[in-house]
């Protein structure tokens, strides 16, 4: 049974204003009504994450792997239960919801082995030298956690990017405790989680400031929790105007802290020449397919496409504008996001560019698929046309050559991704592509399409700002948790007081020791 309340450290606590959830596809009131954080709560669960900070912190690895693995259980453990009332709240349908669960458990049990593994921690001795002149002290240096981490929950992946989604499992994993701002677009789905994460804190025996969730729809509510002294760091998921904000008031703190913001990204798709003569048909298909997947809800849509004008670009146009016939709407997130998703439609209209196609019409908050074209020379000279638009649209931009595709591309803002189709002909010139791609995304696909982040160690989901706050972060992967850590190095401490992990002798994770990796 749903409350409808906040959970401050261990507390379902309701409150006097409240929200109402509604179904995606009709707008309809679901139960129960979901009460807003109140300043008080705010404070509260900061104050409870920070007090906890310490112990947490300094819980064995393989406890807080341990923990990893139970919440990932008891998510798990939700079944039906979840997945229906995410549907529900989020107009996603059942396959891809059952999807986003096991990947969600998958990423929590990744950083459990990450955890246990322990070679995040960057461990690293330099003996002392006490005969050189002058004498070189001992030092040795570990990663620590950074502290309680505020994390806001994303519109688009209600359980992978929201509650114990990727910076929630990160920042738990660095040893921080979090503090959720819930999604008031699935507010229900955020307390099914979150009692599932409680379950497990109760059954470790944690601290439970560890972890709340804070509900709301008023701006404030994020802006009270990023100013809260007691928090360390912000994981966002959302649009560029959200992470400005959240960037600013971090930033104008008395004590400034880091946002890890994922905001914009229109992910270029260059189709190289040979490849394109080969198999545009193949290409246009998988193409409309991508673009659609989801409502188009993705932060890696594949938003602008790059193509050389010729015989095989008007039959790839050709077929994607047959393609996109078969495509239905498909329920948007929100009715929010619909509406913003006309506008975006409307100025790229407003913008010159011609439309090659659209998918079928739908009632309601539906997103209906559009696919537009526009010269080289007319996408450099309005820059409007390189913004994301969330949502099941793209734009083809026809160039004269691949000089003026690699013109384009190097004029763009920084991309979560950037994709090269290619056959072995188009090697050369992919080759000559490559050094600017590295300066505009985070990851570089070849020959497939951008739709789809793997949860892996060796995966990037950032990129050069605006599609990230910091590009040297990513949000997927084991490497989300370095943005929770910070160095710290001990100089001539007593081995009675060092941590364990940096004594001398044998260890069962690989050290950096005075240069030379070793156990």
């Amino acid at each position: 049974m749903l409350t409808g309340n906040n959970l401050v450290a261990g507390e379902w606590r309701g409150g006097a204003e409240r929200f109402a959830a509604v179904t995606a596809a009709t707008g309809a009131a679901l139960e129960p009504a979901f009460a807003e954080a109140s300043a008080a709560d705010i404070a509260d669960a900061c104050a409870a994450a920070g007090a906890a900070q310490p112990a947490f912190a300094s819980l064995p690895l393989t406890e807080r792997a341990a923990f990893l693995r139970l919440m990932a259980d008891k998510i798990d453990a939700l079944g039906d239960t979840l997945t229906q009332r995410a549907m529900a709240e989020s107009g996603l349908p059942e396959a891809r919801l059952n999807g986003e669960r096991g990947r969600t458990v998958g990423q929590l049990r990744l950083f459990a082995d990450e955890v246990e593994n322990g070679s995040w921690q960057a461990l690293r001795i330099d003996h002392a030298v006490p005969d050189r002149a002058p004498p070189k002290p001992d030092l040795r240096m570990r990663k620590v956690p950074l502290g309680p981490v505020a994390v806001f929950g994303a519109s688009n992946f209600p359980l992978a990017f929201s509650v114990a989604g990727g910076d929630t499992a990160s920042a738990l994993a660095a040893g921080c405790c979090v503090v959720v701002k819930g999604h008031p677009a699935h507010p229900g789905t955020s307390e099914l989680v979150a009692s599932a994460i409680l379950a497990a804190i109760r059954e470790v025996g944690l601290p439970d400031g560890v972890f709340s969730l804070l509900n709301g729809t008023d701006y404030k509510l994020g802006e009270t929790l990023v100013k809260d002294p007691r928090i360390a760091a912000v994981g966002f998921t959302g649009s560029r105007a959200g992470g400005l904000a959240l960037m600013d008031h971090a930033a104008n703190r008395s004590t400034p802290i880091p946002v890890y913001a994922e905001m914009s990204s229109v992910n270029p798709v260059v189709l190289m020449p040979h490849r394109m003569n080969e198999a545009a048909e193949t290409l246009a298909n998988a193409y409309a397919g991508s673009l659609s997947l989801g409502a188009g809800q993705f932060c890696t849509n594949p938003g602008i496409v790059l193509v050389v004008e010729g015989e095989a670009t008007t039959r790839f146009v050709a077929t994607v504008a047959e393609a996109l016939g078969g495509i239905p709407a498909q329920t948007m997130l929100t009715t929010g996001i619909q509406s913003a998703y006309a506008k975006g439609i409307a100025a790229i209209a407003a913008h010159g560019a011609t439309l090659v196609g659209t998918g079928a019409e739908g009632a309601g908050a539906c997103g209906q698929a559009y696919v537009y074209t526009v010269s080289g020379a007319d996408f450099r000279s309005q820059p409007a046309l390189g913004h994301e638009v969330f949502g099941p649209s793209s734009i083809i931009v026809t160039c004269a050559d691949l000089d003026e595709v690699a013109e384009i591309l190097a004029a763009m803002e920084g991309q979560l991704t950037a994709t090269l189709h290619m056959a072995s002909n188009d090697y050369p010139a992919a080759r000559d592509l490559l050094p600017i791609l590295e300066q505009r995304a985070g990851r570089i696909i070849a020959n497939a399409w951008p739709t789809g982040v793997e949860v892996t160690h060796a995966m990037v989901h950032g990129g050069p700002f605006p599609a990230t706050s910091d590009g040297r972060s990513t949000s997927v992967g084991t490497l989300a948790i370095d943005r929770f850590l910070r160095p710290v190095s001990y100089q001539d401490m007593p081995a009675a007081l060092l941590p364990k992990v940096l004594l001398d002798g044998p260890s069962p994770v690989l050290r950096r020791v005075d240069g030379q990796f070793k156990a």
